[in-house]
């Protein structure tokens, strides 16, 4: 949660200081950004992870520590020459590569060539996201979640950091004060290494340069690795081929939607991505046993959790959307018209939220198994869906429509891979799911009506534009939407809201005395 609302928090910062359609910086940033940003979801965050974080958990089980940290060496050390590699022909072909990414963008005077500039510089974040990772995947095997959850935030500080400490110096150098906020990014993922470095030490691990790649289970890592650089990043991969066609919108489209996803991803990180994270060191745990039962039970429970929470944040994204993309980021350049925009992209994002987070959980469970083959198939399907639902929406709805078929695309993928986990585990409590799902959106629907209501009623009462009118506003519509469904849970007995409450209130218990 730190992590994420520092997340916010920099959003903000940057809207507020480079806006998106009055300039031509955040494209430029965003772009250039998602160029290292791809290529870590597509070779380091989500096939690394979701192959190493069995391996490893199969190794600490089997062979002990010591053979498991020599296996942590000989990951973090194959990543670092991997990336080093991708990094410098990366920075060689920046030129073309941005030309390729951003067509659009040749119309502008000096946008391409900004683009490519920032491109060079914030490639070796690769690097430093890549060595991060593994460490999060150790730690997150020996059961420490609490640092390697933390350590993003170190990004987000680092880009707060520099939008206000960097990039007003940039200028006296002759360079664009969007480079400074490039420097924070190349700050901030080497902070996210430092942070968890004490952590992972103390567990007993110490670095060592060795590489073999005769290893057998580093050998079993790059060979779930290989397929599964695509197997997991359909989303980012459909988020790349948005990007494309963007840049053919209108001047601030890359920044509009940009903005939308990673509000849309707030949810995702707080929910999603923290329930899948804690699921699969158990679901690797049982697979390595044998035991499908207790990986189907693992895997439905941590689903109708998912659900328990990102269900409610769905319907609240949609029916707030403009006014809590106007608290959030209508400041300084970023303007009106910016906040309609953008909330119309959150508007049609909100709809693949579940179908995102589905694939956080269902796509390492088929890694859990030692079955990489699977998510491929599946992501490629999504992706050729994503190309042909996007190319035809946007010649109607323009950016709106890339955030709808990125959606669908979503769903596309979740959907084929719980239908095929069905069948590799003999079931995933499908009814259960179902049920719960459908008190889940009868509470969710009656929170969205109650919350709607109040934002009119309090808007009425409370009228303008100041950030301490709107903060009101969100806040009255939020905290009586809640109550709505805290009340509309209890009276359907919805079982995994009683799951979630009683795991906050027996932590809560527990910290008070540690306290």
């Amino acid at each position: 949660m730190a992590s994420r609302l520092l997340g916010v928090a920099r959003e903000m910062v940057l809207a507020e200081r480079f806006g998106a359609g009055s300039g031509v910086e955040m494209d430029a940033f965003n772009v250039a950004f998602r160029i290292p940003n791809l290529l870590r979801d597509l070779f380091a965050e989500g096939a690394m992870t979701a192959a190493f974080v069995p391996a490893f958990t199969r190794t600490l089980a089997v062979d002990g520590r010591e053979a498991a940290w020599r296996l942590g060496n000989l990951v973090i050390n194959s990543l670092l020459v991997a990336t080093g590699v991708l990094v410098t022909l990366g920075i060689i072909f920046a030129e073309p590569i941005t030309r390729v990414m951003a067509a659009g963008f040749s119309g502008t005077p000096g946008k391409l060539e900004l683009t490519t500039g920032l491109t060079r510089l914030m490639l070796p974040f690769l690097i430093t996201i890549a060595a991060s990772l593994a460490m999060m995947g150790m730690l997150n095997s020996v059961r420490q979640f609490f640092i390697p959850a933390l350590s993003p935030a170190m990004f987000n500080v680092a880009t707060i950091a520099s939008a206000v400490l960097v990039a007003p110096l940039m200028p006296r150098f002759g360079l664009s004060p969007i480079t400074g906020i490039a420097i924070g990014t190349l700050a901030g993922g080497l902070g996210q290494m430092l942070l968890q470095w004490p952590a992972l030490h103390k567990e007993g691990f110490r670095y060592r340069p060795v590489l073999d790649f005769k290893d057998p289970a580093l050998r079993d890592v790059l060979r779930l690795m290989g397929p599964g650089t695509l197997g997991l990043a359909a989303v980012q991969i459909n988020v790349f081929v948005n990007t494309f066609l963007a840049t053919t919108q209108p001047q601030g489209a890359v920044s509009w939607l940009s903005y939308a996803f990673r509000l849309m991803y707030l949810p995702i990180g707080l929910f999603g991505i923290s329930i899948a994270t804690a699921a699969l060191p158990d679901i690797a745990t049982h697979a390595a046993a044998g035991d499908i039962s207790r990986v189907r039970m693992t895997m439905s429970r941590a689903f109708r959790m998912m659900l328990m929470l990102n269900v409610p944040a769905t319907i609240g994204l949609m029916v707030l959307a403009t006014p809590v993309v106007a608290l959030l980021l209508e400041r300084g350049r970023f303007t009106p018209s910016d906040t309609a925009a953008t909330a119309a992209a959150l508007i049609c994002y909100a709809p693949g939220l579940l179908a995102y987070s589905a694939v956080k959980i269902a796509s390492p469970t088929f890694y859990a198994l030692r079955d990489s083959r699977t998510p491929v198939l599946v992501s490629v399907g999504s992706v050729a869906v994503n190309l042909i639902v996007n190319l035809a929406l946007v010649r109607t709805f323009g950016f709106k429509g890339l955030a709808a078929g990125t959606s669908l695309a979503a769903m596309v993928n979740a959907g084929f891979l719980l239908w095929l986990l069905r069948r590799r585990l003999s079931g995933i409590e499908g009814t259960r799911i179902a049920r719960a799902f459908v008190k889940i959106l009868a509470a969710s629907l009656l929170m969205g009506a109650v919350a709607h209501l109040t934002m009119t009623w309090v808007t009425d009462w409370l009228p303008g534009s100041s950030t301490a009118a709107s903060g009101t506003r969100v806040a009255a519509a939020v905290a009586v939407g809640l109550l709505g469904l805290v009340t509309a849970a209890r009276v359907l007995r919805i079982e995994e809201f009683e799951q979630a409450f009683g795991l906050l209130f027996r932590r809560g218990r527990l910290a008070g005395p540690a306290a």
